[in-house]
């Protein structure tokens, strides 16, 4: 039996509505294997902007730093896309996070449903067997680095820096990943333009001697970004520094079929935060639309990573896999040929997983 707290941070948007349906996965998960999960609950973001004047509250943090594992939804609002000049940004608070809890590796699986072949505008002829295990480096490059204005703000910069300990970090991550997978591990960079990624293509050199047992394969960001839509069974375990994983994350999810799909796990030294990809999505927030899947799927990773559980891991993903066979759709995973009725909700299509639980 184990015993463990858990902090739900819902933050903005569709995610207060996603991690809804993960916290009732892992109720239920609980009751099933006779665990003990106790939890509560955090501000971060917009809501908490509104509700205290900062995007990271000082009692948040202290909740995220004494609990087992963080089920986490997302930040973000319009207010702040369209005004430039404000000082304070629900991002902040994420990134904030991130530093203080030493989230340094963001894992993404991208792993393709066979059911969601025809989700995607990829030919399912090139993504069948797409599996892919994307480290994102989380707390160095330019989301980090110094930033301003000159020139009487005329001028803006941002700076790209790595350390070589932070490389070495992230790329033993991955390399130990790629033993347990495929043992194929490709290093995304731009070395041919850089500076910081001549550091990073020289430090993970130096650790592919210690594992020569990993194939590695090194390629610039431009070249994979193509490469991920023309031959994604290609790639096996990818790491890359964080503005490139950022990107290309986003656009593994039309592997997927959806953002909706796709779970993450950020890891560092303490607690580990365990979230959807997608953003806030304001624009359906609120109406009972959003996917909650890569929430509950979020959910499977902390019960793997942070708790060990993985066996009650793989029966949350076998439940979603389960209810996709079974036919049932959200919205951004259907397609011209699904029935009608089989279009559900956030909630209706969250029964269905804990029904299969």
């Amino acid at each position: 039996m184990a015993k463990k707290h858990i902090l739900i941070v819902p933050g903005d948007g569709i995610g207060q509505e996603v991690t809804a349906v993960g916290k009732k996965v892992l109720d239920k998960i609980a009751a099933r294997f006779n665990h003990e999960f106790t939890y509560d609950e955090a501000l971060i973001g917009h809501v908490a902007i509104e509700a205290t004047g900062d995007p990271l509250p000082a009692e948040s943090l202290e909740k995220m730093k004494n609990s087992d594992a963080v089920l986490f939804g997302a930040v973000g609002h319009p207010k702040y896309d369209n005004d430039p000049s404000a000082k304070v940004r629900p991002e902040q608070g994420l990134l904030k996070m991130r530093k203080e809890l030493g989230l340094y590796a963001n894992l993404r699986p991208i792993k393709l449903f066979d059911e969601l072949l025809g989700a995607s505008s990829i030919k399912p002829e090139i993504l069948k067997g797409a599996d892919i295990l994307f480290f994102r480096e989380l707390t160095g490059d330019i989301y980090f680095g110094e930033k301003g204005r000159k020139n009487n703000g005329d001028t803006a910069y941002d700076v790209a820096e790595y350390s070589r300990y932070e490389v070495q970090r992230i790329g033993r991550k991955a390399f130990d990943a790629a033993r347990t997978r495929r043992k194929k591990l490709v290093s995304v960079d731009k070395a041919n333009v850089l500076e910081s990624s001549r550091l990073w293509r020289e430090e993970i050199q130096k650790l592919a001697l210690e594992y020569p047992d990993v194939e590695v394969e090194y390629q610039f960001v431009d070249a994979t970004a193509m490469i991920l839509i023309k031959e994604p069974t290609r790639f096996d375990v990818v790491v890359t520094a964080n503005l490139f994983g950022d990107i290309l994350t986003d656009e593994a999810s039309q592997i997927a079929g959806s953002m909706g799909m796709l779970a993450s796990a950020s890891i560092g030294d303490g607690t580990g935060v365990y979230e959807p990809i997608h953003g806030s999505a304001h624009d359906i927030t609120g109406k009972g639309l959003a996917n909650p899947m890569a929430s509950v799927l979020s959910a499977a990773l902390l019960l793997d990573i942070s708790f060990g559980l993985k066996e009650e891991s793989e029966a949350v993903i076998s439940a979603v896999d389960q209810v996709l066979k079974k036919g049932y759709r959200t919205r951004d995973i259907a397609n011209a040929d699904t029935d009608p009725s089989m279009i559900l909700g956030t909630d209706a299509i969250g029964e269905e997983i804990l029904k299969l639980l």
